[in-house]
């Protein structure tokens, strides 16, 4: 598994190495501020306060580290839709899909 990895990212273009490296890099904040939105949401549905929630996700958002990072990936991302390297966006989107499915 680990071999075909290594494969599939050489065939990338440096762009969306790039991406994939800092997507996995913010996988565990993504993570948790999906947890959030699912919590704020069951507390709204609930008539519970979410205050507490908003403030933790408010958090994650604040972090200059993930800040630097989404905007970096911000800045890739209408590069990779004009790439011409089709295994690009094909790879990008079976990390996401992977990613969703680990915070589950």
């Amino acid at each position: 598994m680990k071999a075909l990895l290594v494969s599939l990212l050489l065939a990338l273009s440096p762009e969306a190495r790039e991406f994939m490296d800092i997507t996995a890099k913010l996988e565990p904040v993504q993570c948790e501020k999906r947890k959030l939105r699912r919590e704020i949401t069951l507390a709204e549905v609930e008539k519970k306060s979410a205050r507490d929630l908003r403030k933790r996700f408010a958090a994650l958002d604040r972090d200059p580290k993930t800040a630097r990072m989404e905007k970096r990936l911000a800045q890739l991302e209408p590069r990779l839709l004009k790439s011409a390297d089709p295994e690009d966006l094909a790879a990008i989107d079976r990390q996401r899909v992977e990613a969703f499915y680990r915070c589950e």
